[in-house]
């Protein structure tokens, strides 16, 4: 696998930054300060910020700098209303086609949702993971992409929610409806499983 190239390694530093709160929602970050920190050229650094711009994480504000873009909770909500007709429609679509090694993989992935971790961005990708799978299982390529992206964006409001109050051993219990939707998808029961995917989605979190 390839090394990140230096606008690559820029991009992920300042989401990083962003996640961990070191920049702040609203707050002003510009080139200049951002060659000072990380010791790069120019095109790099604003290669990156012309790509997070494009990702609706920053906005361009001329002669001024480049704004974070708040979260809030009507775009997290709007964002899962996405989801949950995104994902019970896959999962109507899916149900007749998932295998045993189908079922084997979501329950590996539910077993790492459950698992003790000192990182919020761990427990979070198994999250991510857990879904796409449930989603992939017909091989709908745009589907995922579409539910990758929109999960993507969700992070930045998971780890607004967590990162600064995370504790390994009291980690948020957020996932807990894993095993009842394996449960369901095993008894081969389509109603319960959509029921166990919205209350799983419904247990998000708004509150930040």
């Amino acid at each position: 696998m390839r090394g990140k190239n230096l606008k690559e390694i820029v991009y992920d530093s300042i989401l990083e930054s962003i996640y961990s709160s070191e920049f702040r929602p609203n707050e002003i970050i510009t080139e200049s300060g951002l060659i000072k920190k990380y010791g790069f050229s120019k095109s790099p650094v604003r290669e990156a910020l012309t790509a997070l711009c494009h990702e609706g994480v920053l906005r361009n504000i001329p002669r001024c700098g480049y704004q974070i873009i708040a979260m809030t909770t009507e775009d997290v909500e709007q964002m899962m209303e996405y989801r949950r007709i995104l994902e019970t429609g896959m999962v109507r679509i899916n149900m007749p086609h998932i295998t045993d090694k189908d079922l084997k993989k979501l329950e590996e992935l539910a077993v790492l949702c459950n698992k003790e971790t000192e990182d919020v961005m761990e427990h979070w990708v198994y999250n991510v993971n857990f879904h796409l799978t449930l989603a992939s299982v017909t091989k709908n390529e745009y589907v995922t992409t579409q539910l990758n992206s929109c999960m993507s964006r969700l992070w930045r409001a998971y780890a607004q929610l967590h990162w600064n109050k995370w504790n390994p051993h009291l980690f948020p219990d957020d996932m807990k409806f894993h095993d009842q939707i394996i449960a369901a998808l095993r008894r081969k029961n389509l109603e319960e499983v959509v029921a166990c995917l919205e209350k799983d989605l419904e247990d998000f979190g708004l509150s930040f």
